[in-house]
């Protein structure tokens, strides 16, 4: 399941600008965006961050949910992209081999809040393999750019 949070184009303001040099050596510019990836524990967020960074994006991992400071996402990474994954304490649990209690996994949605209403795109990712949320964040990336720049 794929929520498409605001549906507006502030990420695709440039957060670094680089100049490249064409073979002819014409100077052309090009926009890098950073994606920012949260959620809670066993969600996904280094994998798809990874994943993104194979495919040509600056994307980090943001671990929001050990921080009691509400939007510590945005102070430490300052997104143009907030994915934000999902998953259900059992998953959580499975994923990272460790026992925690449902009132812990509260805790953590709790501290994530502010990042999940400010996210660009909110993904479930219980019952989906890695690769699948990968293709869904790459879809939603190219639709958001093939919007701003038709």
């Amino acid at each position: 399941m794929i929520e498409d949070g605001l549906n507006n184009h502030r990420f695709f303001y440039p957060l670094v600008h680089e100049t490249d040099k064409h073979p002819q050596n014409q100077a052309i510019e090009k926009f890098v965006i950073l994606v920012g990836v949260t959620g809670p524990c066993g969600a996904g967020k280094s994998t798809l961050a990874a994943g993104l960074q194979r495919s040509g994006y600056r994307a980090r991992a943001i671990v929001q949910e050990h921080s009691y400071v509400k939007d510590m996402w945005q102070r430490l990474t300052k997104p143009d992209i907030l994915i934000f994954l999902q998953a259900s304490c059992s998953t959580g649990a499975k994923r990272r081999k460790m026992s925690w209690t449902e009132s812990e996994w509260e805790e953590q949605q709790r501290r994530l809040g502010h990042a999940r209403s400010h996210a660009d795109l909110i993904v479930e990712t219980d019952g989906l393999e890695s690769a699948e949320v990968l293709e869904m964040v790459l879809e939603f990336l190219k639709k958001k750019q093939d919007q701003a720049f038709p």
